[in-house]
């Protein structure tokens, strides 16, 4: 599979942050090494996936705010990631809420890989 690593990764950072695995210093450490559009991207799928009222998205939102709060840094990656053609592209074939974690990552790794 091309990009095998790249995706394992990403699905590290989505899943740490979405099933709470890994701390906010952890999670900031993968973030911080990531590609803005790959961060852009992470943090998007969580917010269309766990919007307010479904269950889990309370304690998914708190990791994201806590980590976008102590690494400031990490909100500024996801500004410079929203403006990435790759971006346009994927939110007008695709829809967020419609794809797995697996099969997004797969997806985005390999166009921003390819």
């Amino acid at each position: 599979m091309a990009f095998e690593y790249e995706q394992q990764q990403a699905l590290r950072i989505l899943e740490g942050i979405e099933l709470g695995t890994m701390g906010t210093a952890e999670s900031y450490g993968l973030l911080r090494d990531a590609d803005p559009t790959l961060v852009y991207f992470i943090l998007t799928w969580l917010r269309e996936r766990y919007r307010p009222g479904q269950p889990a998205a309370e304690a998914i939102t708190g990791r994201v705010v806590e980590i976008c709060r102590a690494h400031p840094d990490v909100t500024q990656q996801f500004k410079n990631g929203q403006s990435d053609p790759v971006v346009s592209w994927f939110e007008d074939a695709y829809t967020y809420r419609d794809l797995d974690a697996r099969g997004f990552i797969a997806l985005v790794v390999e166009k921003l890989e390819g």
